[in-house]
């Protein structure tokens, strides 16, 4: 059993209000909030060890690279990669998509195809379509059903030996479905496929095994895990690094540099040109640190039931409807109430001190697929309670009555 208390107390800023009212931050899918441990890590690593990392032959050059490779290694550890080096920095799940589709542009032809699922976000959308773009790969789509599940029938009928690229997200950011990944993973390797997997919203809930799941690569942000903004990593399988080309040019990703010719170092630094957020990713190994001392199992055990009364408690709602009801969900409900648009309900609630988010969540295809503009989302972390959902349904059926 959690202690909520004590857990919220870890959070400084839970403790504010909003609008004159104590903030209920239900926008944890955008960024969760960081512990205190997490702030005061980042201002020790300012106050005492601030230096350039695998450079330096002095003191705080040795301490910062020893603490960054430290994290690395608590990466590893809680994804169960292989090697460290399989584990790469980056300033987020985006950044790690990019570096995959810049490596496969290189190996895709045209007449090759990429498969993608209509629940990505637009950055597990965008990037792959710029890549057919260059490449002349065909871009395919997995279909969803009514309940945002995908249609997995759809997905074996579009494999085939064309197949070079599979990628899906873990969870889905709109509607908080989770994924058959691992079948789809075993499918698209049966066929000769690479698969990435978008694990920004997965990570916050559950530790992703990632040689369990035998995907290719899982890419994944720091923020949304009690870490920094501007923090993530790519895992990717050591073959597959090593076959990729490099994403950037610059020092670090060098063995050695001549006019006629440059040889790039060995992983992971191939992939890690320049000075990397150096603070933010030391410190996400201490954000690593904390979740598995709350306990995933924990976490995920508390979070089912917010979700579970959360859904229950906006059903009883006449005219609200929840997008997203597969059976497999994480804790994030989209809804919407009829004849209302949500940046009304938002903007209204805000000044109750409720904070949800409000739009497409860019999963533009998701709100095309319901015919609407968009939904009002409530995402839940382990340090939110029933009697914030409370306060937030609530503060729904007075935005309702004030916009009927």
């Amino acid at each position: 059993m959690l202690d909520i208390q004590k857990i919220r107390a870890d959070f400084p800023i839970l403790s504010q209000t909003v609008n004159g009212k104590p903030l209920v931050y239900f926008d944890n899918g955008a960024t969760s909030q960081k512990p205190q441990i997490v702030i005061d890590a980042e201002v020790k690593y300012y106050q005492e060890i601030n230096a350039n990392i695998h450079r330096g032959v002095h003191t705080l050059s040795q301490l910062a690279t020893d603490a960054y490779e430290i994290s690395r290694g608590k990466v590893k550890e809680h994804i169960n990669a292989k090697f460290a080096h399989e584990v790469l920095f980056t300033s987020g799940t985006t950044h790690g998509i990019n570096l995959v589709t810049n490596g496969f542009a290189s190996i895709l032809k045209p007449g090759d195809e990429v498969i993608v699922s209509s629940l990505e976000h637009h950055s597990n959308i965008v990037p792959w379509q710029m890549l057919c773009e260059k490449t002349g790969a065909l871009l395919k789509v997995i279909p969803m059903n009514e309940n945002g599940e995908l249609i997995i029938e759809a997905f074996d009928a579009l494999l085939s030996e064309k197949t070079k690229v599979v990628t899906v997200n873990h969870i889905s950011n709109a509607l908080g479905v989770i994924n058959p990944i691992k079948y789809i993973i075993d499918k698209a390797h049966a066929v000769g496929a690479a698969v990435l997997i978008d694990g920004a919203q997965a990570v916050p809930h559950l530790k992703p095994n990632v040689q369990e799941l035998d995907c290719d690569f899982y890419a994944f942000s720091g923020h949304k895990m009690c870490g920094p903004t501007g923090t993530g990593i790519l895992y990717g399988k050591e073959e597959w690094l090593n076959k990729l080309p490099p994403y950037q040019g610059g020092g670090e990703m060098i063995k050695e540099v001549t006019f006629e010719k440059t040889t790039y170092a060995d992983l992971p630094h191939k992939f890690e040109a320049g000075t990397p957020n150096i603070a933010g990713g030391i410190v996400l190994g201490t954000a690593i640190d904390y979740l598995n001392s709350v306990g995933f199992e924990n976490i995920h055990e508390y979070e089912t039931e917010l979700l579970d009364y959360a859904t229950k408690r906006l059903s009883e709602i006449e005219g609200l409807r929840i997008y997203g009801t597969g059976k497999n969900k994480a804790s994030v409900i989209s809804f919407n109430i009829d004849g209302i648009h949500p940046y009304d309900v938002g903007s209204i609630i805000d000044k109750l001190g409720i904070a949800v988010r409000t739009g497409h969540h860019c999963a533009q295809p998701i709100m095309n697929f319901f015919c609407i503009p968009g939904t009002i989302r409530a995402s839940f972390s382990f340090y939110n309670t029933k009697e914030e959902i409370d306060q937030m349904v609530d503060a729904v059926k007075k935005a309702q009555i004030m916009l009927s």
